[in-house]
C-alpha cells in the first residue's frame, strides 16, 4: 500500500500545465490537415481504435446484437472496430455475437459513471463482467477522493481493480469535466498509470466537457513521459464529443506529434463513440466513390 504522503509528494512534484500553452498548442495541431493521399489510411486506422459503444439505461439484447455486427462488418475492404463497450449485464450477448472476430469485448464497471459504490461491489462487478467474457474493463475513479486529495484510496482501487481484472485491460477513466484544473488531469494520468492502468480514459461521456483536444493533449504528454520515466507504456481513449472523422484525425495528428508514432495503434489508442463510426464510413466511401452516400447508407445505432 502506498500512502496519501507518498504519492501527494509525487504527484505535486510534476510539473505544472501552463493552461494557455496547452490550448494554443491544441489548436494548432487541430488546425493541420491530413494529405488526400493519406486521408484514407488515416481513416481506416481511426475505423480500427473506435469502442463502439452503447451505454443506455434502454440497450436491448438486440440493440448490442446489432451493433456487433456493425462492429466486424463495417463496411466491404474497411477494418473491424477495436472493441464494443457494453453494460456488464450485456457482455454475454456481446460474446455470442463477436464470436471469433478479434474485436475486443469492453464493459464499464465499478459502479459506472459515478464511481459510488463499496469497493465490495466494484471488484464484484469487475468479476463478472470477466467471468462473462469481457476481454477490458473501463473502470472509474473516486473524483470525490480524489478531489478530496485522499489519494491512496484511489490507487488503492485501481490496484485491486486490476488485480479483479485479472488478464482483461484495465482502462482507467479520469472524468476529466470534474478534475477542474490540467494540473489534476495529469494528477489522475499518473496515479493511475502509477497504480496500473493499461489505459487512461478520459470520460464517461455523461459530463461534459468530455474529450476536448487540450485535455487529451495533456494525457498524452503524460503517457509519454511516464514511458520514458518507467519504461512502461500506456494507452489513452478519449471518449465523449468525438463524432466526426474530422474530430477524429485531429485526434491521430495529437497522438503523432505529442506522445510519438508508437502510439498510432489500437493497442495504445483506442476512440469511444457511438456516432463516430457512421461518419468514418460515410467519408471512405466519398474517398473511394467521389460521391457521398448518405447518412442512411449505413446502418443507425
Amino acid at each position: 500500500m502506498t500512502s496519501t504522503r507518498e504519492l501527494r509528494g509525487v504527484l505535486h512534484a510534476l510539473p505544472g500545465v501552463d493552461e494557455v500553452g496547452a490550448r494554443a498548442r491544441a489548436a494548432r495541431l487541430a488546425a493541420r490537415s491530413v494529405k488526400n493521399e493519406s486521408k484514407a489510411a488515416a481513416i481506416d486506422l481511426a475505423i480500427s481504435m473506435v469502442d463502439l459503444t452503447t451505454l443506455e439505461g434502454a440497450d436491448t439484447p438486440g440493440k448490442v446484437r446489432a451493433l456487433c455486427g456493425k462492429a466486424v462488418h463495417t463496411a466491404p475492404g474497411a477494418p473491424t472496430v477495436g472493441a464494443v463497450c457494453v453494460y456488464p449485464d450485456l457482455v454475454k450477448v456481446a460474446v455470442e455475437a463477436l464470436g471469433d472476430s478479434g474485436v475486443g469485448i469492453a464493459s464499464v464497471a465499478t459502479a459506472f459513471p459515478a464511481g459510488r459504490a463499496p469497493l465490495a461491489v466494484k471488484l464484484a462487478d469487475t468479476r463478472q463482467a470477466v467471468l462473462d467474457g469481457a476481454t477490458e474493463i473501463d473502470m472509474v475513479i473516486d473524483r470525490g477522493a480524489f478531489l478530496a486529495g485522499d489519494y491512496a484510496k484511489v490507487f488503492d482501487e485501481i490496484v485491486a481493480v486490476k488485480d479483479a481484472a485479472g488478464d482483461a485491460h484495465l482502462k482507467v477513466i479520469l472524468e476529466t469535466g470534474e478534475l477542474a484544473t490540467y494540473d489534476n488531469v495529469r494528477r489522475a494520468s499518473w496515479l493511475a498509470m502509477l497504480a496500473g492502468a493499461d489505459f487512461i480514459k478520459t470520460s464517461t461521456g455523461k459530463i461534459q466537457p468530455a474529450a476536448t483536444p487540450p485535455v487529451v493533449l495533456v494525457m498524452l504528454q503524460a503517457v509519454r513521459d511516464y514511458a520514458a520515466d518507467s519504461g512502461r507504456i500506456v494507452g489513452v481513449k478519449p471518449a465523449g464529443g468525438i463524432r466526426t472523422t474530422k474530430d477524429a484525425l485531429k485526434m491521430l495528428v495529437q497522438v503523432r506529434e505529442v506522445a510519438g508514432p508508437r502510439w498510432l495503434d489500437p493497442a495504445l489508442f483506442r476512440i469511444g463513440a457511438s456516432s463516430l463510426l457512421n461518419d468514418l464510413l460515410m467519408q471512405r466511401e466519398k474517398l473511394a466513390t467521389g460521391v457521398y452516400s448518405g447518412p442512411d447508407y449505413f446502418s443507425l445505432d
